[in-house]
C-alpha cells in the first residue's frame, strides 16, 4: 500500500495527478540552470516584499513573519525525526537554527538601511570567504582583494553618502552567520535525513525570533493582510528556492550551481530598482560587479 502510494503519480480516488508529481514533472522539463535562476529571483522577490513590510512592521517583526511561516511549511511537509539523536546531533541543529535566525535579522536590519543589491553583495562575502578559505589557490588572493574594492566603493566615505556604516556593519554580519549557515548546514545534513535537519533548524530558529518579533510587531502582527505578505515571503524566501535548488543540484555539478547563484547581488540590485525604485550610482554598480566577479572566480574552477 505505501509503496503504491509513493509511486503512483496518480491518486487512487479521484484519477488526478497528484500535485507533487506535477511538480517533480514540471521541474525536470526546466534546465537546472533555470532552476538555480528561478530560485535566485524568489529570494530576492521575497526580500523585496519582505522590505515593502517595513512601512508597517520593524524587520525583526518581518523575520518572524518569514521564519514562521517558512518552519510551519517545511514542519508540514518533511517533519523531523528527533528521537534517538545524540547530544552532538542536537547541538549541530540548535546551532543551525539559531546562526539562521540570527542571520535573518541582521540581515533585515541591513536592507532597512541599504539598498537590496548593496546589502546582499556585502552578505555575499560571507560565502567568498567560506570559498576562499576552502582553497590553496593563490589566485584567490586577488578576488579578495577585488571583494575588498567592492565594498570599499560601497561604504559612505562622503557626508552625502546614500548608505551609512550601521547598514553595512549589519549585513557583513549576515556574510559571517552566512558562512556559518554554509559549515553547519553540510554538518546537520551528514547527521539528518534529507531534509529533516532544515525543517528542524527553522522551527528552532522560529523560536528563537519568536520573542523578539512578537514584541516588537505586537498587534499589528494580527492583521491578515500582514499574516498573508508574510506568508508569501516565507514560500519566496525559503520554501520554494531550497526546493528549486535541492532539485537543481541532483542534476548539475556543484562548481556550476556556485558559478550561478554568484549573480544574486546583482539579481537583488535589478530587483531592488523594478520593485522598490532603488536607483544605485554607478559606482555603486561597479562595486557591486566587483563582488559579483570576486565570487565568480573565487567558484570557477582550474578546468573550467
Amino acid at each position: 500500500m505505501t509503496a503504491f502510494a509513493l509511486d503512483d503519480p496518480f491518486d487512487r480516488r479521484s484519477g488526478l495527478p497528484r500535485p507533487g508529481s506535477l511538480l517533480r514533472t514540471a521541474a525536470d522539463s526546466i534546465p537546472p540552470s533555470g532552476l538555480v535562476l528561478l530560485a535566485i529571483f524568489s529570494v530576492q522577490l521575497g526580500a523585496g516584499f519582505a522590505k515593502e513590510l517595513f512601512a508597517a512592521l520593524p524587520p525583526s517583526a518581518v523575520v518572524f513573519l518569514r521564519i514562521t511561516a517558512g518552519a510551519l511549511i517545511m514542519g508540514s511537509l518533511v517533519r523531523p525525526r528527533l528521537k534517538g539523536l545524540a547530544w552532538r546531533d542536537w547541538a549541530v541543529g540548535i546551532g543551525f537554527g539559531v546562526t539562521l535566525a540570527l542571520m535573518n535579522l541582521v540581515f533585515y536590519e541591513a536592507l532597512s538601511r541599504l539598498p537590496m543589491g548593496i546589502a546582499v553583495a556585502i552578505e555575499f562575502l560571507g560565502p567568498l570567504g567560506v570559498a576562499v578559505a576552502a582553497s590553496r589557490r593563490r589566485i584567490d588572493l586577488l578576488w579578495v582583494g577585488l571583494a575588498g574594492a567592492g565594498v570599499a566603493l560601497l561604504a559612505p566615505w562622503g557626508q552625502s553618502a546614500s548608505v551609512d556604516w550601521l547598514g553595512i556593519g549589519f549585513a557583513m554580519v549576515a556574510g559571517v552567520c552566512w558562512a556559518g549557515y554554509i559549515l553547519l548546514s553540510a554538518a546537520a545534513g551528514r547527521r539528518f535525513p534529507g531534509t529533516s535537519g532544515l525543517s528542524f533548524a527553522m522551527i528552532v530558529s522560529a523560536v528563537v525570533v519568536a520573542p523578539v518579533g512578537i514584541t516588537t510587531g505586537g498587534t499589528q502582527l494580527l492583521q491578515p493582510e500582514l499574516l498573508l505578505i508574510g506568508l508569501g515571503v516565507g514560500l519566496l524566501s525559503s520554501v520554494i528556492p531550497y526546493s528549486l535548488e535541492l532539485h537543481a543540484l541532483r542534476r548539475m555539478p556543484k562548481h556550476v550551481f556556485g558559478i550561478l547563484m554568484s549573480l544574486e547581488p546583482a539579481v537583488a540590485a535589478v530587483i531592488g530598482v523594478l520593485l522598490l525604485n532603488e536607483v544605485l550610482h554607478v559606482q555603486q554598480w561597479t562595486a557591486i560587479v566587483c563582488i559579483v566577479a570576486a565570487s565568480l572566480g573565487s567558484t570557477r574552477r582550474r578546468k573550467l
